[in-house]
């Protein structure tokens, strides 16, 4: 990854609030960070042309839509060669499904979260999987009871707190 230009407190401050909201007018968005509009639109677009600010989108109240499940499954994978992550990799980028792979350090290969219509379509998708030659020697399968804190936004001022001073 490289890094792009070397960002102030001012910079940490536009990509916290533009992460709360996406939507919040270059004039709110400089009165919330302490600029003019001119100046805070300016840093905005340098933000975005250095790949700070990958996009915008809007958050889905999915259960408006109906019910869903997500189901987090820790994968083993049967061999340990780096053609063998990457191949599992590759090959869950085009499992709709699969909403979150992350190659994680402990017991197991990957902890993967879905997000799935019920039980059944998980087990359909999980089989697909299983046969599709994605190399997994073991899974062991978590369903989602209830989320009761989901953050939408990484806790940037938090994280880079003696950045902002």
């Amino acid at each position: 990854m490289t890094l792009g230009p070397k960002l102030d407190r001012l910079d940490f401050k536009i990509l916290a609030q533009l992460q709360r909201n996406g939507r919040i007018t270059n004039v709110d968005l400089a009165d919330a960070v302490g600029l003019s509009p001119s100046p805070c639109l300016s840093r905005v677009k340098r933000l975005e042309k250095a790949g700070y600010i990958t996009g915008y989108g809007a958050h889905i109240e999915l259960a408006k839509l109906g019910s869903t499940l997500t189901v987090f499954t820790q994968v083993t994978l049967k061999d340990h060669r780096t053609q063998d992550f990457s191949k599992f990799e590759q090959r869950a980028r085009n499992v709709d499904e699969i909403i979150e792979c992350h190659l994680v350090s402990g017991g197991y290969d990957y902890l993967l979260k879905f997000m799935t219509r019920d039980v059944a379509h998980y087990q359909g998708v999980i089989e697909e999987i299983l046969e599709g030659g994605f190399g997994i020697e073991k899974y062991f399968s978590f369903i989602v009871i209830k989320s009761p804190i989901i953050k939408r936004y990484d806790p940037i001022e938090t994280l880079f707190e003696d950045k902002l001073h």
